[in-house]
């Protein structure tokens, strides 16, 4: 007999921020579901991914679970500007020497909730990892990110590192962070920050003075703290089409 599965709530810690309402007239089986990759020693995978305002539904639970072979790379990028509930999930392992490079993006406004939830094992000696996520959100929206390094005994020369920042554009927005770093290996490099904020006023300031007009100042800015996200993409094509993605998205922004 198969066991009833159970819907997640925003009791359980991995879910705390997560829109209730969604969670509760969510298919279980969607909310359970895991796409796995494998990406083979020495080898490169790049997965880039927009989720459009244009997806909106009343729930996106994307899930990925991956593992990265001896010397290979995983390197993923997202723009997450759907709604109203949308969450992207990652698990990936790696192996000694491997490297995975994240960028992630959520924007919005309305009454949306978008989060990226990744947990990053550290399983072999000399793998690295970086992860970069911002937020731009307005109206009642919601960006979170849950961030969780595991570095395992033995692990050593891990080098892993996670940055969050949000700007809120108007003062009903909110943000919401929860890195973790969970270490049993004594020879690591492992760090993390977060910083959440409205527009830099002077930098306005400062742009104004030369003449440009303040809506451009304050996209220019946007685009700027966006970028961040997306430096480690070493596709420049895909680098550019994740920030135009972005981009508009933000032009339902009163800015």
């Amino acid at each position: 007999m198969t066991e009833a599965l159970a819907i997640p709530t925003t009791r359980d810690e991995d879910w705390r921020y997560a829109d209730a309402d969604s969670l509760a007239s969510a298919d279980p089986a969607a909310l359970s579901n895991w796409t796995e990759w494998q990406v083979a020693p020495g080898e490169i995978r790049r997965e880039y991914r927009v989720f459009a305002s244009s997806d909106d539904t009343a729930g996106l639970v994307e899930r990925l679970r991956v593992r990265v072979g001896k010397g290979g790379r995983f390197e993923l990028a997202i723009v997450n500007a759907a709604g109203h509930y949308a969450r992207v999930e990652v698990e990936v392992t790696l192996e000694q020497g491997a490297h995975f490079e994240f960028g992630g993006v959520t924007i919005g406004g309305g009454e949306k909730v978008q989060e990226f939830v990744t947990r990053v094992i550290h399983a072999e000696p000399e793998a690295t990892s970086q992860q970069v996520v911002r937020a731009v959100q307005w109206g009642r929206s919601t960006g979170n990110f849950l961030g969780r390094i595991e570095v395992v005994r033995d692990a050593q020369k891990t080098d892993a590192g996670q940055n969050f920042k949000a700007i809120l554009l108007e003062k009903g927005a909110s943000a919401n962070t929860k890195p973790e770093l969970e270490i049993f290996a004594d020879d690591v490099k492992c760090a993390h920050g977060a910083a959440i904020g409205a527009l830099d006023r002077q930098a306005g300031f400062y742009m104004a003075s030369r003449g440009i007009p303040p809506e451009l100042a304050r996209k220019l800015l946007v685009r700027a703290f966006i970028a961040d996200a997306f430096e480690g993409v070493s596709d420049e094509t895909e680098q550019t089409r994740l920030l135009d993605a972005a981009l508009d998205a933000l032009n339902e922004a009163a800015l």
